[in-house]
């Protein structure tokens, strides 16, 4: 599906699922397809576009709320969370949706918020623990 997410002169801003931080993310070209960029600061990360049907989708199988937790690709996801699912060789893309190596992990703290701005998922939005599902 084709969403509004914003360009690099005029990126989407969103709030981490706690609210305690701004990030930008934006489409932008990689090698021929369209990718999301998410600026987190200086730090540039790149996720897998498919990721929000492919998310969708599994949450509405599972039909429930999922906890997020969010991990740095260096440090394992706990496993039943959407970060651990972003990292499965069970998903859609039969790995991670992270696309840049070092800096892969991190799926369940900056997708969940661009699917709730996309009305897409509900998130909750504590200091910790936070969960999504689908709408």
């Amino acid at each position: 599906m084709a969403y509004k997410i914003g360009t690099k002169e005029k990126p989407m801003v969103l709030k981490t699922p706690p609210l305690t931080s701004e990030y930008t993310m934006h489409v932008d070209q990689k090698g021929g397809k369209d990718v999301l960029v998410c600026t987190v600061g200086k730090t540039v990360l790149h996720y897998n576009i498919d990721c929000l049907d492919d998310l969708y989708e599994m949450l509405k199988k599972h039909g429930d709320w999922m906890e997020l937790g969010s991990a740095d690709e260096q440090k394992p996801a706990k496993e039943g969370t959407v970060e651990a699912w972003g990292r499965s060789e069970k998903n859609a893309a039969g790995g991670w949706y992270g696309l840049k190596k070092g800096l892969r992990g991190r799926f369940g703290m900056y997708i969940p918020p661009l699917m709730e701005a996309l009305g897409l998922a509900e998130v909750t939005h504590e200091a910790r623990g936070n969960k999504m599902k689908a709408k």
